[in-house]
């Protein structure tokens, strides 16, 4: 059976998703055994695509944001491992969220954004939606802090809507701030960063249920065989490595949900 690889979440730019190929093809060959054949891919970001892909039989490795592991996804993949990244807003395998408003604003905090339109990517994304509405939570009043959400279906977009004064304010993948750094440094010069959102396990890499023991167990030493062994292309993906949490560490985004709720919080509104 064929199989595929597909690293979907932080192809900010044509360059950056031919490394992410580069480094799956790579991790195919490793694992591959004789007479198998690994099918690679970089798939679109649409959300509901998303979803059909992680969820396929096939699926030989990938990456997915952890909100919708911990929301039904779990059951049908294997969690590879947590990766390292080099950027702003992360430590050990753990990243943040950078909520970012525009250069020429002159507010200070968060509450300074009251009644004002934010901009979020997705309600399935952790770093987009479930972060900042854990953040907001305290500071809402009868279920709402801001005056509209705009959903804008990436964190690239909601950096443009931020930019181009359609939206006040955003959460943004700090990962994906940093990338869009490297490859977008006119958008990033629009805004700046007014906080960060507590810390939570990154994005994970995981293979389908699926795939076989053998070749599964063979997958995370793969990887970071590959940052190891190509430190150009491992620099240029912003990774240092690969660490395998705790099997309870993406309780974090279920506790963050939780506790918004708790505070009358339920939606971004």
């Amino acid at each position: 059976m064929d199989l595929v690889a597909v690293f979907p979440m932080y192809n900010v730019s044509p360059e950056l998703a031919d490394a992410w190929r580069e480094l799956a093809r790579e991790v195919g060959e490793r694992v591959a055994v004789r007479g198998q054949r690994i099918k690679l891919d970089i798939a679109s970001t649409e959300p509901t695509q998303l979803d059909a892909i992680w969820r396929r039989p096939d699926l030989l490795l990938s990456q997915t944001c952890g909100y919708p592991l911990t929301h039904g996804l779990a059951e049908h993949v294997h969690v590879v491992g947590v990766p390292i990244f080099d950027a702003p807003g992360c430590h050990e395998y753990f990243y943040s969220s950078a909520i970012v408003v525009r250069r020429t604003d002159r507010a200070s905090a968060l509450d300074d954004y009251r009644g004002k339109i934010v901009a979020y990517n997705d309600d399935s994304s952790h770093s987009g939606m479930n972060a900042l509405r854990h953040a907001v939570a305290p500071l809402a009043r009868g279920g709402r802090f801001f005056s509209q959400s705009v959903r804008t279906g990436s964190h690239l977009d909601s950096l443009r809507a931020v930019s181009g004064n359609r939206a006040d304010i955003a959460s943004i993948d700090c990962v994906t701030l940093a990338f869009a750094g490297d490859y977008m440094p006119d958008l990033i010069g629009s805004v700046r960063v007014l906080a960060l959102t507590r810390a939570a396990p990154a994005l994970p890499f995981i293979a389908s249920r699926s795939v076989e023991r053998d070749m599964l167990s063979r997958l995370a030493p793969a990887v970071g065989d590959v940052i190891a062994a190509r430190p150009l292309l491992a620099e240029r993906l912003r990774l240092k490595g690969l660490a395998m949490p705790p099997d309870n560490a993406f309780q974090a985004i279920l506790e963050r949900e939780d506790e918004a709720r708790r505070a009358g919080y339920p939606n971004l509104a």
